[in-house]
């Protein structure tokens, strides 16, 4: 069985994508996740309890809200598609993976794409509209503006409403399958 890919994006960094993520994982049973952090110049794959549990890593975030396994990508973003690739085969027994990172969203396409919307303006990344046109879910931290797209939008603190719309597109997405 192949797991759901969930992306999770976001309009800028410390937008709210991996506590989003940790809420997830609190509601999903046997769920991993990755995290990705651009490099210039290497790339690594990683599940090595050791490095992943560091305290103040968001690997640990996602390693305490339940995830079943958590690998962490550094990559430049011309070796991505690759480091990727390696990363979601090492998750064949869980029922889907969270993947958080503009870029990582972009190069694996994921069955699901949530947006975490922010209201500094000025501070949206380059690729921040383009995830967000793609989105099937968008988080708000205050009212949504008239450039969201007709995906069902959401305040972040109603984390029960957006769950219930996750659930019921992971359900149609593995019938469909």
């Amino acid at each position: 069985m192949i797991p759901v890919i969930i992306g999770v994006g976001g309009a800028y960094s410390g937008v709210g994508k991996t506590t989003v993520i940790c809420e997830i994982l609190q509601c999903l049973e046997n769920w991993g996740a990755i995290k990705y952090t651009r490099t210039p110049f290497y790339s690594s794959v990683t599940d090595e309890s050791v490095i992943l549990a560091e305290e103040g890593k968001d690997t640990k975030r996602f390693l305490d809200a339940g995830a079943a396994k958590v690998v962490w990508v550094q990559s430049p973003y011309s070796e991505l598609p690759v480091t990727l690739s390696l990363a979601t085969g090492m998750f064949s027994q869980v029922k889907g993976i969270l993947v958080e990172g503009n870029s990582a969203v972009e190069v694996i396409n994921p069955d699901i794409l949530i947006f975490i919307s922010g209201s500094l303006q000025e501070k949206w990344k380059t690729n921040a509209e383009n995830i967000l046109a793609k989105a099937d879910i968008v988080l708000c931290d205050k009212e949504p503006s008239p450039k969201f797209p007709s995906a069902p939008t959401f305040h972040l603190e109603q984390t029960t409403e957006y769950m219930q719309c996750l659930k019921t597109l992971i359900r149609r997405i593995s019938t469909e399958g």
